[in-house]
């Protein structure tokens, strides 16, 4: 995660208070942290590599790259077996020697990758965009290459995103704080660590980059995209009335920025959907979907990744203790076929895909012990 405890005693220190190494701009909360550290901690063994690799932030971003890449290539290894890389050809990279990965939407031999392929790949695609000062579309196309296949242009998910957003941090790490690589690369780490599962981690991070928009005066419609990562981050916690708090905020937020059909604004009814089933409100998730839907449907398509989450949500609210025999039918009819679009969509490896599959075999479950309440004796 970005620095913003004492190496020593782990102090939460922000942005600016405390003091750093005056080498390797390692932080402390002060000489006498630092003295321990040096005797104890192991800091005079690592203070000259740590220098070398760019100081402490790059040195930390460095390793926990590493990391990431091993898990993603472990959790990887069974499918990936026999495979080669889409982009370099080689089944073991040249260099890091590191295996492969895929998880992304691509069926058969296709999307197989190393890790630092696919992240050398988006660096060069973005240096372009720099050296030719190309435009917005552009721009939005080629940082996309951060998150998602450049074949079958879906989001990757779980640990190999987790890998990439912190390929993408050490990326820009050392740029200057008001450079939008930067900024965006932060935004890479916190949704890579969200989707591996790692939230605490994500948290700080998430809570770091709002704090430095709000210094530097970010845009509106980015203050609000980090306040939505942070709501969902706070739902993941169990923190769900700090999470809906935030999330009804973010979402009148966007209407009022961007109106009703806007797809952000649309993401955000999601959320707030989310937010209110961690609190068990579903009388307010099914009037709010009962809403959305159709604006979603037409302005997304059928087959989004939001119109499907909406649909799921919504049955999840069909289906509870106290909802009727017909809703819970609903609930089972409307998971059966976003199942299907999700598996033929995204893949059966895909986490949306899964989470529909679970759903759908408790909803059933409901379903036939309910039918069985209702047959004559």
């Amino acid at each position: 995660m970005i620095l913003t405890q004492c190496a020593a005693c782990a102090t939460n220190l922000g942005l600016t208070l405390g003091k750093k190494c005056g080498r390797c701009s390692t932080r402390y909360c002060g000489p006498e942290c630092q003295k321990q550290h040096w005797e104890e901690g192991g800091h005079d063994q690592l203070c000259k590599p740590t220098k070398k690799a760019g100081g402490a932030e790059q040195y930390n971003a460095n390793t926990r790259y590493t990391e990431a890449v091993a898990a993603a290539v472990q959790k990887c290894a069974e499918d990936t077996k026999g495979q080669t890389c889409y982009i370099c050809t080689q089944a073991l990279h040249w260099k890091t020697k590191e295996g492969l990965v895929r998880m992304c939407a691509c069926r058969g031999t296709a999307g197989f990758a190393h890790v630092s392929c696919l992240a050398e790949q988006a660096k060069i695609l973005w240096a372009e965009v720099e050296e030719n000062n190309l435009g917005a579309k552009a721009r939005k196309e080629r940082w996309a290459r951060w998150y998602s296949c450049g074949l079958c242009e879906q989001q990757y998910h779980g640990v190999v995103d987790c890998a990439l957003g912190w390929a993408c941090w050490k990326t820009y790490v050392g740029r200057p704080e008001r450079d939008s690589p930067r900024m965006n690369a932060i935004r890479q780490l916190s949704n890579g660590l969200g989707a591996a599962g790692h939230h605490k981690d994500a948290l700080s991070v998430q809570e770091t980059q709002f704090s430095i928009e709000r210094r530097l005066g970010a845009p509106e419609a980015a203050l609000l995209n980090t306040q939505e990562n942070l709501a969902g981050t706070y739902g993941e916690l169990g923190r769900h009335e700090q999470a809906l708090l935030m999330q009804r905020g973010v979402y009148s937020g966007r209407m009022k920025l961007y109106g009703e059909e806007h797809a952000n604004t649309l993401l955000a009814a999601t959320n707030l959907a989310m937010s209110l089933l961690g609190l068990q409100r579903f009388e307010e998730v099914k009037a709010l979907l009962r809403k959305t839907m159709p604006i979603a449907r037409r302005v997304l398509g059928e087959n989004s990744f939001d119109m499907l989450t909406m649909r799921r949500l919504y049955a999840r609210a069909l289906c509870t203790a106290d909802t009727t025999l017909d809703d819970t039918r609903e609930a089972v009819n409307t998971l059966e076929d976003t199942e299907r679009t999700a598996r033929r969509v995204y893949g059966g490896a895909h986490p949306l895909t899964g989470a529909l599959e679970e759903q759908l075999q408790v909803s059933r479950a409901v379903l036939h012990a309910r039918e069985g309440m209702r047959q004559p004796t």
